[in-house]
C-alpha cells in the first residue's frame, strides 16, 4: 500500500485558481445565529455529537476563510463551526453596540461567548484568526471552562498598540489615526499586495462591498488597545498553538517570543497572513496535535 500523502503534500496539490470561495461546502449547514449584536451568518460541518471546534475570522474576513481546512478537522472526528464577526460580510447588519455606538470589545466578546454557549456543546477547541484571536484570548482568560484548546492564527503577537510591530508601517502607525491605518489596510487589500489568485481576489472584493467600513475602523482602533492577558492564559493551563506564516505582517521572531510568554506551541508555515487558505492541511494537522494534548 502506498504511503498516504503528508499534510504538506496535500497542500501542494490544491489548485488555488479553481476554488469557489463564495460557495459553502455542500455538506455544511448554513444558519443565522441570534447574537447580542444581531444576527450572525454561520455554518457548521460534521456530526454535532463529536467534539466541537469553533473557527472565528478577523477584520475584513469571513467564515469562508476556513473552507479548505474544515474538512480535515471533520474527517478527524470533529464538529466544526464558524461565523462572520458583527459588521463583517454576511453579518454586516449586526452591531454596533447600542451603548457606545461602536463595534467594541464588549460587543465582540458577548457575541463569541453567546455562540460558544448557545450554538453547540462545550467546552470547545477555539481558533481566533487575526483580530478574532484577541477576542478569543479574552474569552479564554475570563471563561477557561468553555475552552479546551486555543489556536491563535496570525493574531497580533503583541499587546497594547500592536501595529508598532508590523513590518514597514510600525513607525507611521504611532503617528497617524486609526482611520488612516484602516484605510492603508484596505488599500493594500484592494491593490492585492498579497498576490491572491483572481478568483480569491473577486471574492475578497465582493466581501468588502458588504462589510461595514465603520466596523473595520473600530476594529483597527481596538487593536491599538490590545489587552495583555499573557499571564492569565499561561496560568490557565489550556494548550495554546500560535500559528503564523513566515511572510506574515510580524516577523517570526516576534511570534516566537510571544509563544514563549504564553507557554504555547509555535507553528510556522511557508505562507503569509493566511495559512488557513494556503496551508490548510498543515494547520489542521497541528491543531489536531494540540487537541490530542488536552487532558481527558
Amino acid at each position: 500500500m502506498d504511503d498516504l500523502p503528508t499534510p504538506a503534500e496535500l497542500d501542494a496539490q490544491i489548485d488555488q485558481t479553481t476554488i469557489d470561495w463564495a460557495t459553502p461546502d455542500p455538506a455544511a449547514t448554513v444558519f443565522r445565529f441570534a447574537a447580542p449584536s444581531g444576527e450572525l451568518a454561520a455554518w457548521s460541518l460534521g456530526d454535532p455529537q463529536h467534539p466541537r471546534v469553533v473557527l472565528v475570522p478577523g477584520a475584513t474576513g469571513s467564515k469562508e476563510d476556513f473552507l479548505l481546512m474544515a474538512p480535515a478537522l471533520v474527517q478527524a472526528g470533529y464538529f466544526v463551526q464558524s461565523y462572520d464577526l458583527a459588521g463583517q460580510y454576511e453579518s454586516a447588519e449586526a452591531g454596533p453596540s447600542p451603548s457606545s455606538g461602536r463595534w467594541d470589545y464588549p460587543l465582540f466578546v458577548a457575541d463569541m461567548l453567546a455562540f460558544i454557549e448557545d450554538a453547540g456543546t462545550i467546552p470547545v477547541h477555539l481558533l481566533g484568526y487575526s483580530f478574532a484571536g484577541v477576542v478569543a484570548q479574552i474569552i479564554t482568560a475570563e471563561h477557561p471552562e468553555l475552552v479546551s484548546s486555543l489556536t491563535l492564527l496570525t493574531s497580533p503577537p503583541m499587546t497594547g498598540q500592536v501595529f508598532r510591530g508590523v513590518r514597514f508601517i510600525g513607525l507611521p502607525s504611532r503617528i497617524v489615526s486609526y482611520k488612516v491605518c484602516a484605510a492603508l489596510m484596505l488599500w493594500g487589500i484592494r491593490k492585492n499586495v498579497n498576490g491572491v489568485t483572481p478568483n480569491r481576489g473577486r471574492f475578497v472584493m465582493d466581501r468588502l462591498k458588504i462589510t461595514k467600513r465603520a466596523s473595520v475602523d473600530d476594529i483597527i482602533d481596538l487593536m491599538r488597545h490590545t489587552p495583555d492577558l499573557t499571564a492569565q492564559l499561561r496560568q490557565s493551563g489550556i494548550p495554546i498553538l500560535v500559528a503564523t506564516g513566515d511572510g506574515d505582517l510580524y516577523p517570526v521572531a516576534t511570534y516566537r517570543k510571544y509563544a514563549e510568554q504564553l507557554g504555547a506551541r509555535l507553528a510556522v508555515y511557508r505562507t503569509g497572513h493566511s495559512p488557513c487558505e494556503i496551508t490548510p492541511n498543515q494547520l489542521a494537522a497541528d491543531m489536531l496535535a494540540l487537541f490530542g494534548s488536552v487532558s481527558a
